[in-house]
């Protein structure tokens, strides 16, 4: 039953990327699903741009082992990313009508900040893609007794097919119905296991400071890498594409606005549920823990459901990871394709060929990704490690060009290679505080110095605006 159910999920996933295919007729349409998307579609597409491997797997596996202060970073900051997009960012860029989050940094700055920009973001993604072609591996293995590294094969050749054809249109089809089915069989599972075992009973045997949600030790260092916690996706993952694309597929600036906030909640609520579930398989099955941690909540519904509980949470698990996946390989391959390769070219090319150009970046990511996926197996730091790369390189001058008038050119330049300096010198000394830091510190310095030392501003600079006429 169960295997029959995971392959006919996956046969319908297919299926809607060949249906998905016959709604792309040029490069908007493959890459933000024709800015078309209605609110309840939209909110699904923002909630699922993480609820994936790093979430039901790594994030309930850091929660079962170091409380509630593990995942600050995933569910809370991330849940903060998506509240903030909508709060701050949403509706200033849903007016600049552009294609890639790439394009903001060439019509704010210049187009070598859009390069640099834009090739920091995609190598971002690699990481990030890695994790969920783990993760299917993984889930593979577990329910096909496929090998962890053939799992990952096919897994990935199933999302990569259904992404090449129907691009966003693809990812949005797919992340309404997977976003139904993962609230749906989570509550399901939830209530279902809660029912034998209360959950009082399960949260007596945990130790006394498992949900403390500060800083035991209030040292400078400990409440400097807290705030990094939170951070690390909940300001570092503002720049990314994959946000930007999915709340720019939206119909309207309203729609983009209340989405990304009703996702933030709602990713919030819904990420709450595979830790409880973490929690009963470590008290009730603490052998999974000898195995690998990541396996907990798998390993507990596979060992120790009934069988519609199995089809319901695997169902649920695989929804997310393609989901998440999908969304992960089309976000780098938009900025390779429209702020990399494109560019370059020497001679212009329509929207025919740039839709093909667009699908080959597919392939070239995904491969990348593949082979990341292929030589490491930790979900959580892999998706960790992308949204600080991102933090340190991108955020500042995403900020200062949006919220403050002087910033130039020179000065995000500046804050990019600054900040990246920063991060990778500190991740080499391996310092005490959170290296993240330190590279968020080296891109506010860059920024400041790119400014005072070239003062001219470009008139490209003084004429851009968020007004609706832009």
């Amino acid at each position: 039953m169960l295997i029959t159910f995971v392959l006919l999920y996956l046969l319908l996933n297919i299926g809607i990327g060949f249906w998905a295919s016959r709604r792309v007729h040029n490069t908007q349409d493959f890459l933000l699903a024709g800015r078309k998307l209605p609110f309840y579609i939209s909110t699904a597409v923002v909630f699922a741009t993480w609820f994936g491997s790093e979430t039901l797997m790594g994030a309930s596996s850091e929660f079962a082992e170091h409380g509630l202060l593990g995942v600050i970073e995933d569910p809370f900051g991330a849940a903060l990313c998506l509240v903030l997009v909508g709060l701050f960012f949403a509706k200033k860029l849903y007016r600049l009508n552009l294609l890639t989050m790439g394009d903001y940094y060439r019509i704010r700055y210049n187009r070598t900040t859009e390069l640099i920009a834009a090739f920091f973001m995609v190598i971002s993604y690699f990481g990030w893609i890695a994790a969920q072609m783990v993760a299917l591996g993984i889930v593979m293995n577990q329910v096909l007794s496929l090998d962890t590294k053939t799992g990952i094969l096919v897994g990935s050749c199933i999302v990569v097919g259904y992404t090449y054809l129907g691009g966003m249109w693809s990812v949005s089809v797919t992340d309404f119905l997977q976003t139904v089915m993962i609230i749906g069989g989570l509550i399901l599972i939830t209530y279902n296991i809660t029912q034998e075992v209360p959950l009082q009973t399960i949260t007596a045997t945990l130790p006394d400071n498992f949900f403390r949600f500060v800083p035991q030790h209030h040292s400078y260092s400990n409440w400097l890498n807290y705030i990094a916690m939170w951070i690390t996706i909940g300001l570092g993952s503002i720049p990314q594409q994959d946000v930007f694309q999915r709340v720019m597929s939206a119909k309207s600036e309203r729609i983009a606005v209340a989405s990304s906030i009703s996702a933030g909640f709602l990713y919030l609520t819904v990420a709450f549920l595979p830790l409880v579930l973490a929690l009963y398989a470590k008290v009730l099955h603490p052998d999974l823990l000898e195995q690998d941690a990541q396996l907990l909540v798998p390993g507990l519904i596979l060992n120790y459901a009934s069988p519609w509980v199995k089809a319901l949470f695997f169902g649920a698990l695989i929804s997310a990871i393609i989901s998440t996946a999908s969304g992960g390989i089309l976000a780098p391959a938009s900025i390779l394709s429209e702020n990399l390769v494109r560019p370059l070219l020497k001679k212009q090319i329509n929207d025919k060929q740039l839709l093909l150009l667009s699908r080959l970046s597919v392939l070239v990511v995904a491969l990348v990704s593949l082979g990341m996926a292929m030589m490491r197996s930790n979900i959580y730091e892999l998706v960790s490690e992308s949204s600080a790369l991102s933090l340190v390189s991108l955020f500042v001058p995403l900020v200062a060009g949006m919220f403050w008038k002087k910033p130039n050119a020179a000065g995000a330049v500046g804050s990019m290679l600054a900040g990246m300096g920063g991060w990778l010198i500190a991740l080499n000394l391996s310092t005490e505080i959170n290296p993240l830091l330190y590279g968020l510190a080296g891109s506010v310095a860059g920024l400041l110095t790119g400014q005072i030392l070239f003062r001219e501003t470009s008139s490209k600079t003084v004429q851009f605006s968020f007004s609706k006429n832009n």
